[in-house]
């Protein structure tokens, strides 16, 4: 079994910063991308930026130029840097690392989620 989880979330006034972090344990063998996702009340879940072993980066429009996804491949651990938030980025976020096994086979695994919400 694989746990993701995830730290970091809170109350910021809008234009603030929060560092979300997501770390993985368990019976790991590949993490080959993991990724961020929000959820806000009466949306869908939308991935918000994702990260390869390789170090390539997606992000959602909505936070380009805002947020930075990183990761450390020795701690099996990931981080969003978020700044300059707005009301709009209040959303509980979820960390997803998808795995291989020694055999191939691949998994998705999700945290627990982790409530962002920018108000003054």
């Amino acid at each position: 079994q694989v746990q993701l989880v995830e730290s970091g979330g809170g109350l910021v006034q809008p234009g603030g910063s929060l560092r979300l972090s997501c770390a993985a344990s368990g019976n790991i063998f590949r993490i080959n991308a993991m990724g961020w996702y929000r959820q806000a009340p009466g949306k869908q879940r939308e991935l918000v930026a994702s990260i390869t072993t390789g170090v390539i980066t997606t992000y959602a429009d909505s936070v380009k130029g805002r947020f930075t996804i990183s990761r450390d491949n020795a701690k099996n651990t990931m981080y969003l840097q978020m700044n300059s938030l707005k009301p709009e980025d209040t959303a509980v976020y979820y960390c997803n690392a998808k795995l291989s096994s020694r055999y191939g086979s691949r998994y998705d695994y999700w945290g627990q989620g982790t409530q962002v919400t920018v108000s003054s």
